[in-house]
């Protein structure tokens, strides 16, 4: 069994340790998904959460026991409340997600979390024991670390799309390889970017991607270690607030640490510049460009900033940009 969700911040091994494979919606374009989110949503609003819309109208999913969404900003919101009224048939929840990780609000969202483990037994699911979150939570830290030597999409959309003892079993067969850098090297950072044919584009380009800071990349698989003091639960609620934050998070008294762990990953990751690539109106992430690009233009390091809307169409229309940007860096 199977249950949705659509954000990095969602809990999987809480969802894992009731018995189910989390299944995250990638917002794929597809020739048999005509785009009718338009109708029960505003034109102007995230195209992340009209193309999940749009999959969910057109049937487009695999069977779920329900769907656990994320108030991660208000577009997510408002799917959340589109959801209802086109799926009524597959039951939903919204948790409420803090937007610091200082030490009530990681009281808050445990609090939330335990509202989640009855919703998954009602949905089907079994309890979740501290012994069952704590073999979950190690699993998808193995994970973390095989994917952490493989930069390559279609591995991460498996990884949030399938059960991850198959995954593991498949990636302990076969040894990581060095990634072949023969493109520049580059760092990759953004909201939503999960279609294969786009790092592919940026390969054409001259392009190699070398890290990223992507919510649909390696943000989503990050380790989270139980505390010798603390519980299996409590430690995923901090382990989630505290991974590496997105543009909407908050960090009290270093509002510009978006923009300095860009700078040090990048460097880190042996990249000459830095493509960013937002979807269209993503506000958080449109509101910290300014400062980023401030950050990366004092730390000498090329930036280009790319918009899309989950279509492999618009980035391809972005071709002779990055083909540019990297003839610059070479």
């Amino acid at each position: 069994m199977m249950i949705g969700y659509a954000c990095a911040y969602t809990p999987t091994p809480l969802i894992h340790a009731a018995g189910f494979v989390p299944y995250r919606i990638l917002p794929h374009e597809s020739s048999s998904v005509p785009s009718r989110a338009g109708g029960v949503l505003h034109d102007n609003l995230c195209p992340h959460i009209k193309r999940i819309l749009d999959r969910a109208m057109a049937q487009d999913l695999p069977p779920l026991a329900g769907m656990v969404f994320m108030n991660s900003c208000d577009s997510m919101r408002r799917l959340f409340d589109a959801w209802q009224r086109v799926r009524p048939d597959i039951p939903s929840i919204l948790l409420e997600l803090p937007v610091t990780a200082e030490a009530h609000s990681v009281k808050f969202f445990e609090l939330e979390l335990r509202e989640l483990g009855p919703k998954l037994v009602e949905w089907g699911g079994t309890a979740v024991t501290e012994t069952k979150l704590q073999a979950s939570m190690a699993l998808y830290n193995r994970l973390a670390e095989k994917l952490t030597s493989r930069r390559v999409q279609a591995l991460f959309n498996r990884a949030m799309t399938t059960a991850p003892e198959a995954l593991i079993g498949e990636l302990d067969s076969a040894p990581a390889q060095m990634q072949k850098t023969a493109g520049i090297p580059v760092f990759l950072f953004g909201n939503v970017l999960s279609d294969p044919g786009a790092f592919q584009l940026f390969e054409d380009c001259g392009v190699t991607i070398v890290g990223d800071d992507l919510c649909t990349g390696s943000r989503s698989f990050q380790k989270i270690e139980v505390a010798a003091d603390n519980s299996a639960l409590s430690s995923l609620a901090l382990g989630l607030l505290s991974r590496r934050p997105c543009a909407r998070t908050l960090v009290p008294g270093d509002p510009e640490i978006l923009a300095k762990n860009l700078i040090r990953d990048a460097r880190a990751s042996g990249a000459r510049g830095v493509i960013g690539h937002t979807v269209k109106f993503c506000d958080p992430y449109l509101a910290r460009v300014p400062v980023i690009r401030e950050h990366l233009k004092r730390a000498k390091l090329p930036f280009l900033f790319l918009e899309g809307d989950c279509t492999l169409g618009t980035i391809g229309q972005q071709r002779t940009r990055i083909e540019a940007f990297a003839e610059m860096l070479s």
